[in-house]
């Protein structure tokens, strides 16, 4: 039985897996032309680190680094990226974190129960 709930949640992360890479595609796609080098850089940075993008998000501080862009171009592009739906943003001034603006699918772990059975946590 621990050997088909290890099989099952393997699918289901990896039905997770293909649906983040058909979000990212249709984000995009649907962004195509509309991105400046320095914002198209970060978000295929961010879609690198998966589903979640960022631990704690994407920070100023982050996304200047990445792009090499001074804190008024960052400041910019971020609002742009927010505007065109790409990132969504949480947070005020300082404390601001920007995530990917595709849905999280979190997949549950698979065990046994008491019982032996297969149980979802």
């Amino acid at each position: 039985m621990w050997f088909a709930g290890v099989v099952i949640e393997a699918q289901r992360r990896t039905i997770a897996l293909v649906e983040f890479l058909i979000d990212k595609t249709k984000l995009l796609d649907r962004l195509k032309g509309q991105l400046n080098a320095r914002q198209q850089k970060a978000l295929l940075r961010m879609f690198r680190e998966g589903p979640e993008g960022f631990r704690g998000g994407l920070s100023a501080g982050k996304y200047s680094s990445i792009t090499g862009a001074s804190p008024a171009t960052t400041t910019r592009d971020l609002a742009d990226l927010v505007a065109k739906g790409a990132l969504v943003r949480e947070g005020e001034r300082r404390y601001a974190r920007y995530h990917l603006a595709v849905p999280v699918r979190p997949v549950p772990h698979v065990t046994l129960n008491e019982r032996g059975n297969l149980a979802e946590l």
